[in-house]
């Protein structure tokens, strides 16, 4: 061997080796596995819960709307009562209930 050279023995080989050992490469796969299937349960986790606060918003407008859809009914009722309509008819129409010499019956 020449002077300033480095001989190669048989134990170079050594990592190739170590990482061809099916149990090293078993372990390095369940490692990788682990760490997928924890990246995954964190994911779901935050979807979770973004979606969670999502349908809180969602139920909290739902609420108002219903409340809100409850006071235009009642609105809408007060409008439209018989008493109201009729008092309108009389003041800005001028309309009246005619007398009974006034009813015409039209036989068809």
């Amino acid at each position: 061997m020449a002077p300033g050279r480095f001989a190669v023995t048989s134990s170079f080989g050594w990592p190739l080796r170590l990482c061809a050992s099916p149990a090293l490469v078993l372990v390095a796969l369940l490692m990788a596995v682990c760490l997928v299937s924890s990246l995954a349960v964190i994911t779901t986790s935050h979807l979770t819960r973004d979606q969670y606060a999502r349908l809180q918003e969602l139920e909290r407008e739902q609420q108002q709307l219903q409340t809100e859809w409850g006071q235009l009914l009642l609105e809408e009722s007060a409008w439209s009562s018989p008493a109201r309509i009729e008092r309108l008819a009389q003041e800005r129409l001028e309309m009246r209930l005619p007398d009974i010499d006034e009813v015409e019956v039209i036989q068809p």
